[in-house]
């Protein structure tokens, strides 16, 4: 289940080709991957070809070797397209080592729009915002608002028996796939909980 993101969607198409590098932060599992995907879709969908966009997930082990920095600005080096932009999107960036490096190092090159997500720690910690100061835009992403529940489930009736709900099931976009599991929604709270400690 995808949920709407358009508040969020037009923070970033709003900053679309600036200069900037944006980067989305969050807590876990609040829909930043998502969000990202939904971006690329509206690229594709407004004459963006599919060769400028690249994206790397450095959770998926397709991509491991690219957490060296070195390797990683390399193989995105040889991914840019003279005099086209290329939309380049990190997720999960918090697993490259000296990442600061690789940011600094493209933001620099002529047409590359940068969006990055990763761990709340990691993206703002004292090394990358000294390091990229003055070069990015920070959009933090919130788990569902109420309003955004309402929306998602598709029922605007019924709003104190749909706030019951939204406090029972949780405000994370995937506990709404775990509707009406209470035991389920715990123990997937429990992790995230237990993350953040």
């Amino acid at each position: 289940m995808i949920i709407e993101g358009k508040e969020y969607l037009n923070k970033l198409i709003t900053w679309k080709d600036k200069q900037l590098i944006k980067i989305v932060t969050g807590v876990r599992r609040c829909g930043k991957s998502v969000l990202l995907k939904m971006y690329q879709d509206y690229l594709k969908n407004n004459g963006v070809k599919e060769s400028q966009i690249v994206t790397i997930n450095f959770e998926d082990l397709d991509y491991e070797e690219l957490t060296n920095y070195k390797k990683l600005y390399n193989y995105l080096k040889e991914k840019l397209i003279p005099n086209k932009m290329t939309y380049i999107f990190l997720d999960e960036s918090q697993n490259v080592d000296q990442f600061p490096k690789v940011l600094d190092s493209l933001y620099i090159k002529d047409n590359v729009d940068i969006y990055v997500t990763g761990s709340n720690a990691y993206m703002l910690s004292s090394e990358i915002a000294t390091m990229i100061s003055g070069r990015y835009i920070q959009i933090e992403m919130l788990p569902l608002s109420f309003k955004e529940y309402m929306e998602s489930t598709g029922n605007m009736n019924d709003r104190g028996i749909k706030y019951t709900e939204y406090l029972q099931n949780s405000s994370f976009p995937y506990a709404l796939q775990l509707k009406n599991q209470p035991d389920e929604i715990r123990d997937t709270l429990k992790v995230f909980i237990i993350q953040l400690l």
